[in-house]
């Protein structure tokens, strides 16, 4: 393992296997020196563990729990980094994050949900885990998932 993996491990994480599509279309594609991974859901172990909109209403996921949903889809992001790029220690920058958010019309907290998976890109990839970002609100996401996060990294040769 390289240090990467090895900040995983230390964050008391384990990288996952990668998601398998759901439909037409690959989990990561290395371009270059570019990766561009496909929306990641929060699937743990092939199931995603919570369904739903988030928002402050009974029965709705809630922002924190979201949040931590957001994190997985990050960790499972990397996981497809490394499908195309097996030496995670070869990235240099995560250089941009879009975050979807199901959300109840009233909630405006999309950037506290994402930040789950910003923070978590900060942690493992330290100053280069720093990164451009969009969180945006939708009605709905595939499969009912309450949260879905692309990223594009750059590695070096």
């Amino acid at each position: 393992m390289g240090a990467v993996e090895d900040r995983i491990a230390e964050l008391g994480l384990t990288l996952p296997e990668v998601v398998p599509p759901v439909a037409a279309y690959v989990p990561a594609v290395l371009d270059g020196s570019r990766v561009y991974v496909s929306g990641q859901v929060p699937f743990v172990d092939g199931a995603l563990p919570e369904t739903g909109a988030v928002g402050e209403l009974v029965g709705m996921v809630t922002p924190e729990r979201a949040k931590h949903l957001a994190a997985v889809c990050a960790l499972n992001a990397i996981a497809a980094v490394k499908s195309v790029v097996p030496d995670l220690d070869r990235v240099e920058r995560v250089v941009k994050v879009t975050g979807f958010v199901a959300s109840h019309p009233s909630f405006t907290g999309q950037p506290g949900v994402v930040n789950g998976a910003s923070e978590l890109l900060g942690a493992v990839f330290g100053d280069a885990g720093v990164h451009a970002r969009s969180a945006v609100g939708v009605a709905a996401l595939p499969l009912g998932a309450p949260v879905e996060v692309e990223v594009i990294v750059h590695v070096r040769d």
